[in-house]
C-alpha cells in the first residue's frame, strides 16, 4: 500500500533547521502528507528545500463581522458562557483587542467570565432576592474590560513579523515626510509595550538614514531624545520620543550620507588590499622616510592648493561616494513645513 500518513504539525517553525530536515524525504517519497501551520513568516522560519515543495495558504485575520458572531455564538450557545452579558462598548473593545484571531477573543472572553464570577462571589448575599437574580447573566461593561485586558488592548508579536511591520511603518512614515501617521504608529508600539529604548535606537538610525546633514540637528535631537527616556523612563519618556518623531518627519530627507557610506564599503570590500599611498603614509622613523614613505605630502596649512591636489586614494580608484545636496537646510524647512501645511488643506 502506498498510503501517506496525514501529519499536522502545529508551530512549525518551533522545530529548528536541522530538525526540518529531517522531514524532507518522507515529504518527498510520499510517506507523510504534511501540514504545517505557524504564525511567523514562513519565509524566514521554513527551510526553503521544505517550503518548496509544500503549497502556501495565508489565513487572514478575522473580519470585526466574524468576530462578533464568534462573540455572540460563545455568549448564546449552550456550551458558551451564558453567565456574563456584554455591553456594546465592551464588545467592540474586546473584538478591537483580538487584532482578527478568534482563539485570542475566546480565551479573553473566559477571563472576563472568570473576573465576574469572582467579583459576584465577593458580593454574594445570602437572601432569597440574590437567588433570584442568580441566573441573570451579569453585565460587563467596558471599564471592566479594560480592566482585565490592561495594556494587552494593544498588543503585539515583540519579536515577530507583526513588530516589524509595525517600526516599518513607522520609519517609512516619517520618511515620507507624514508626522501625523507617524505618531499613531509611535502610539501603537508604545502602547502595546514596545521597549522605548528600542523604539529611541531606530530613531537615531532615522536620524542618519534619512534625515543626515539636510538637518544637523535632528541627530543631537535624536540622542537627547534617548537619553530623556533612559532618565526619565515611561510613560514620561514617550513623550520625547513623541517630539522626536515630528520633528524628523517633517525635517528635509536627505539619504547622502547613507548612500555615500554604503559605496565605500562595497568598495572597501572589493579593494581590501589596495595600498595607502606613499604620499599619505605615516613615517615615524628614519628607515620609514628613506622608503619614501610621507615624501610629497602637502600640509594643508602651507599648501591648500596641493593638498587639494595630491593622492588620497589607492591607485585607480577615485571614487566620488558623497554629493553634498545638505546646503541651505534651514531654508529646506521652511519650504517643507509650508509644502505640508498645504497638503493637509487640500
Amino acid at each position: 500500500e502506498n498510503a501517506s500518513t496525514l501529519l499536522f504539525l502545529d508551530e512549525v517553525h518551533r522545530f529548528n533547521k536541522a530538525q526540518q530536515d529531517i522531514l524532507l524525504p518522507f515529504v518527498e517519497d510520499g510517506t507523510l502528507m504534511l501540514v504545517g501551520a505557524t504564525t511567523e513568516n514562513p519565509s524566514f522560519e521554513v527551510n526553503g528545500a521544505l517550503r518548496s515543495r509544500l503549497q502556501l495558504f495565508v489565513l487572514k485575520p478575522l473580519t470585526a463581522t466574524a468576530l462578533d458572531s464568534l462573540l455572540t455564538r460563545a455568549l448564546t450557545h449552550p456550551d458558551g458562557i451564558q453567565s456574563i452579558e456584554l455591553e456594546l462598548a465592551a464588545r467592540d473593545m474586546l473584538i478591537a483587542w483580538a487584532g482578527g484571531d478568534g482563539r485570542r477573543m475566546l480565551g479573553a472572553l473566559e477571563a472576563i467570565s472568570q473576573s465576574s464570577q469572582g467579583s459576584q462571589s465577593s458580593q454574594h448575599q445570602p437572601n432569597s432576592q440574590h437567588s433570584q437574580q442568580a441566573s441573570e447573566p451579569h453585565v460587563i461593561d467596558a471599564e471592566t474590560v479594560q480592566t482585565v485586558l490592561g495594556k494587552g488592548a494593544l498588543a503585539f508579536d515583540k519579536g515577530g513579523e507583526h513588530f516589524y511591520n509595525l517600526i516599518s511603518a513607522l520609519h517609512k512614515s516619517i520618511r515620507g515626510c507624514h508626522p501625523d501617521a507617524a505618531l499613531y504608529w509611535l502610539a501603537r508600539m508604545l502602547g502595546a509595550g514596545a521597549d522605548p529604548l528600542y523604539v529611541a535606537r531606530r530613531l537615531v538610525r532615522v536620524a542618519s538614514e534619512d534625515v543626515g546633514l539636510a538637518d544637523p540637528n535632528a541627530l543631537r535631537l535624536a540622542i537627547a531624545a534617548k537619553e530623556s527616556v533612559t532618565f526619565l523612563g515611561q510613560p514620561e519618556g514617550d513623550l520625547a520620543l513623541a517630539q522626536l518623531t515630528v520633528y524628523l518627519a517633517v525635517a528635509p530627507k536627505s539619504n547622502a550620507i547613507y548612500r555615500a557610506w554604503s559605496s565605500a564599503l562595497a568598495d572597501a570590500e572589493r579593494y581590501p588590499d589596495a595600498e595607502v599611498p606613499m604620499n599619505i603614509r605615516n613615517a615615524p622613523t628614519a628607515l620609514m622616510k628613506n622608503l619614501d614613505y610621507g615624501k610629497g605630502y602637502s600640509y594643508y596649512f602651507d599648501d591648500p592648493e596641493g593638498s587639494f591636489k595630491q593622492a588620497y586614494f589607492p591607485d585607480g580608484l577615485n571614487t566620488q561616494y558623497y554629493d553634498a545636496n545638505g546646503e541651505g537646510w534651514e531654508a529646506k524647512v521652511r519650504v517643507r513645513l509650508e509644502e505640508f501645511a498645504k497638503l493637509r488643506e487640500d
